[in-house]
């Protein structure tokens, strides 16, 4: 029996670590393929033997990287803001309601995660034509708050129902306080972790987007950073090590905040096992 036990840690210690190994593999390549010389022609996997750092500095110099980064920092804080706000308010009373209008209501907001964005590119597009948004950062705030809200809806109202009994607001309304204040300051605070998860992965998917800001920051002089990027590859010849260390340069922020909320965004998933 302790022979049995001892290998199957060792099993799993090893399955771990290989596993690991495995996901930090693609980091490891895109850092090698970042300093290394554009003459260098190595396979990715071995180091380069004349490490650069001077391709950071051509990316930032060379392309609109600085100033796509402050447009990406504004889109993705205001979505991610607008997203929080109205997909909170939303799901508390579809949590916490039990009639059939509610329900209805829910699963009305679930159609958004089955329906691809696509569908409504070229109404949107006019919609946004026709209020004068186009080559703004205001339309992307309000084609990314209205894609994203579904999902946040789903993760708060669940979240809502599992992990947070009715229990704690009832004492609060019993002790004085109204059912705003309650929302406030007693379901607000046990929400952190889903709205720490909510921030995450609405954060990532709206920084990362190339597609949206193409169609609509078209022929504006404003980019996002996939954008920024994008402007490296060229239709005969691509100069990948200036891309990758743009990526690297993209990915410090959204680490930042994956640091800042790692907390919240792991007692979310651990809070959504439970319930």
């Amino acid at each position: 029996m302790k022979t049995s036990g001892l290998w199957s840690r060792y099993g799993a210690n090893i399955t771990a670590y290989g596993s690991t190994l495995i996901f930090l593999l693609p980091v490891y390549v895109l850092i090698n393929l970042a300093i290394r010389p554009t003459d260098d022609l190595t396979p990715p996997v071995i180091p380069s033997s004349r490490p650069t750092f001077e391709n950071f500095v051509t990316a930032w110099t060379t392309s609109p990287l600085p100033g796509s980064i402050i447009t990406s920092l504004i889109v993705t804080s205001i979505s991610c803001l607008v997203v929080l706000v109205v997909g909170t308010m939303a799901s508390y009373p579809l949590a916490r309601s039990t009639s059939r209008l509610s329900s209805g209501t829910f699963y009305f907001f679930m159609i958004g995660l089955l329906l691809p964005f696509q569908l409504a590119l070229i109404p949107l597009y006019i919609q946004m034509r026709d209020l004068g948004l186009l080559g703004t950062v205001w339309s992307l705030v309000i084609v990314y708050s209205g894609v994203q809200l579904p999902f946040t809806v789903f993760l708060i109202t669940t979240f809502l129902r599992a992990s947070v009994p009715l229990d704690y607001e009832e004492a609060a309304q019993i002790d004085g306080c109204s059912p705003l204040r309650a929302f406030w300051h007693v379901v607000i605070p046990l929400l952190r972790p889903a709205l720490g998860t909510c921030i995450i992965l609405n954060s990532v998917g709206v920084w990362n987007d190339f597609f949206t800001p193409l169609i609509y920051l078209s022929g504006s002089g404003q980019v996002t950073i996939p954008m920024a990027i994008f402007q490296f590859v060229g239709q005969y010849t691509t100069n990948w090590p200036l891309i990758f260390a743009s990526l690297l340069i993209s990915m410090v922020p959204v680490l930042t905040l994956y640091l800042l909320f790692q907390r919240y965004v792991i007692q979310g998933f651990a809070g959504g096992l439970k319930g």
